[in-house]
């Protein structure tokens, strides 16, 4: 990785040592959303899923539950995470069934990492929040879509309907661990559709403490 990616990395190890021990537990209670996602995925018999930012492969081992004859792939800029995640999908008994990389989520060479050029399913959840160079990301979720496959995104929201008191506190607390959230994640996501001729659907969740995007590829 160059440059700006080991920049990353370092930062989110540094992040992550001590925190991915304990990431599961204390962020289950405001990563709204994410099971949602994972029920909406609706992976064909026999797909292959990719998840942009695995972090402990919490999604990724929920959803090896979830569709058991799919294949699972993780990718995540963070080798510490990376630890955890390697660990879960063990203990859990999916080792066969999920494949992990090191690797940045903006520029990725997935039949180096993985074998595959394309997957069913790509989504990226709480991830785009962290990631410097979001809108490559999700550029590059969508340019590894097989024929009618789907890009899954739920992330922060503006919160613009909730109390501001509240609103002021999570943005403060998201910063402390480098997380901002899209604004423009709408508007990327229009974009993308536009340019790579996809079916946008987005959401609005919680009064606006997440959002959630698909964008759909013909088969």
């Amino acid at each position: 990785m160059a440059g700006k990616s080991i920049g990353h990395a370092a930062q989110m190890d540094a992040i992550y040592a001590v925190q991915r021990h304990i990431y599961d537990l204390t962020r289950k209670y405001y990563l709204l959303g994410r099971d949602r996602l994972i029920s909406e995925l609706d992976v064909p018999a026999g797909g292959h899923v990719l998840e942009l930012g695995c972090g402990t492969a919490r999604n990724i081992v929920l959803a090896s539950k979830r569709y058991p004859t799919a294949h699972f792939y993780g990718l995540d800029i963070s080798a510490e995470m990376l630890k955890s995640a390697a660990k879960k999908a063990l203990d859990q008994g999916f080792a066969t069934r999920i494949s992990l990389a090191c690797a940045d989520a903006t520029n990725f060479d997935a039949p180096a990492l993985f074998g595959r050029e394309t997957f069913d399913r790509v989504f990226c959840s709480y991830t785009l929040s962290m990631i410097p160079g979001w809108e490559q990301a999700l550029e590059q979720a969508c340019l590894h879509l097989a024929p009618g496959g789907k890009v899954h995104v739920v992330d922060f929201g503006e919160q613009d309907a909730l109390p501001h008191w509240f609103a002021r506190m999570l943005r403060a607390w998201l910063a402390r661990f480098h997380v901002e959230p899209r604004a423009a994640l709408f508007d990327v996501a229009e974009q993308l559709a536009i340019r790579h001729e996809l079916e946008l659907d987005r959401q609005t969740l919680y009064r606006d403490y997440a959002r959630s995007v698909v964008l759909r590829k013909s088969a």
